[in-house]
């Protein structure tokens, strides 16, 4: 990897500040990477357990509608009389920075009424709209579950970039920057320490030879 900056005491501070702000950097991502799998392998054992759920409600549920097919007639004009779900609100919550979504259903209070009359129907169709409504609250909580891994998951991807790039880009690279810059610096000491070595030599060569001269020109 080629370095290019100029070796001195300024730019080795700024490079050795650039490298510890990395490091924090990646330990950070690290941390929140963590974080994060953790918060998604959570809400995956959660939807293992809601689809087994919600394949037996689908189940129990296409079963009682069939049985209500069979009892009452089909049922297509009956099932104009249900209303629409209404309800249905989201919300969010932040895990790390990222939007975690929130449905909710309001719970309905007990009907002092039925949408059906008693005349034409029987109990069968009032277990298939039991039925039917249990499914409708777990699919809203499967889609809350099923979205919030999508969007951990993908936030997780790019923090594992965001972390490789400093691990194996940005930090190495400070790293060679500050043993150039170091090794740069302590090579210019060594020849500074050299050259004033030399010239002490050379003065203390000097004075001797004035010393003699003048001693010399004393003795004659």
């Amino acid at each position: 990897m080629a370095v290019q900056a100029v070796p001195t005491k300024g730019n080795l501070m700024n490079t050795k500040k650039s490298l510890a702000l990395a490091k924090n950097g990646y330990e950070l991502l690290d941390r929140k990477r963590n974080i994060l799998i953790r918060e998604m392998m959570t809400l995956i054992d959660h939807a293992n357990a809601i689809q087994e759920k919600i394949d037996n409600a689908y189940e129990e549920a296409y079963i009682a509608l069939q049985t209500a097919n069979v009892t009452n007639g089909f049922c297509d004009d009956l099932s104009n009389t249900i209303p629409e779900e209404d309800s249905l609100k989201l919300d969010s919550r932040s895990v790390m920075g990222v939007e975690i979504p929130i449905l909710t259903i309001d719970e309905k209070k007990p009907q002092t009424y039925l949408h059906y009359g008693l005349r034409l129907t029987n109990s069968g169709i009032d277990k298939t709209y039991e039925k039917f409504t249990e499914v409708k609250y777990l699919t809203a909580e499967l889609a809350e579950i099923e979205n919030s891994v999508y969007r951990l998951a993908v936030s997780i991807k790019k923090t594992q970039k965001r972390a490789n790039a400093l691990k194996n880009i940005m930090i190495p690279k400070f790293e060679e920057t500050v043993k150039f810059i170091s090794d740069a610096l302590d090579e210019k000491e060594r020849e500074e320490f050299s050259r004033l070595k030399v010239i002490k030599r050379t003065k203390l060569k000097k004075a001797q030879a004035e010393k003699e001269k003048q001693a010399k020109a004393e003795n004659a």
